[in-house]
């Protein structure tokens, strides 16, 4: 895994190889990575990435969050509960001297509780596939105040999703066996 583009642009992050089914980490390739980014830049969304804040739930390694944070992110809020997802973010975060600009939340994704901040205009979700955890995850987020009124989610799962309540579909794409779904708060 590397960083595509930006700041950090061909640095390569710290990997589990092929994923680490223990852990349930299943990280995202570098290909459907920028596919991701390619869409939301060339999508008609605006810069839904420049000094924005983003969160990133289910975040594994934090590829995605690092990337964002690469290309001009503000401020990064990862979410995992796993105690090698914690190592490996805490890793990159070190690796990329960005620790004063991302923060890691050790907990489940689907029980976020409120949040006192400022909102999150970009999320990333890729929950553990074919768990069902995904929609959850979005609820508890929603509920607590996590999102801003106008926040971008990519969901990414292994089949397509239904859009739900709080939420618009606004894309979904296929890449491989992993469907990317382009969310907007309503």
């Amino acid at each position: 895994m590397r960083i595509i583009s930006g700041r950090f642009k061909g640095t390569a992050l710290a990997s589990v190889g092929k994923g680490d089914a223990g852990a349930h980490l299943r990280p995202t390739t570098d290909r459907v990575r920028e596919s991701i980014f390619n869409l939301l830049v060339n999508g008609g969304y605006g810069d839904p990435i420049s000094d924005v804040r983003v969160l990133d739930l289910f975040a594994g390694t934090g590829a995605l969050g690092f990337e964002a944070l690469s290309r001009g992110a503000k401020w990064v809020q990862f979410v995992d509960d796993g105690r090698k997802a914690a190592s490996l973010i805490s890793e990159n975060a070190k690796m990329l001297r960005v620790q004063g600009e991302v923060k890691l939340a050790r907990r489940d994704a689907r029980k976020l509780g409120a949040w006192e901040g400022e909102p999150f205009g970009l999320v990333f979700l890729d929950p553990p596939y074919g768990k069902a955890m995904g929609e959850g995850a979005l609820a508890a987020a929603l509920a607590g105040g996590w999102l801003s009124d106008d926040a971008l989610v990519v969901w990414e799962e292994n089949r397509e999703q239904a859009c739900p309540d709080g939420f618009s579909m606004l894309d979904a794409r296929k890449y491989g066996d992993t469907w990317v779904h382009i969310l907007e708060v309503v």
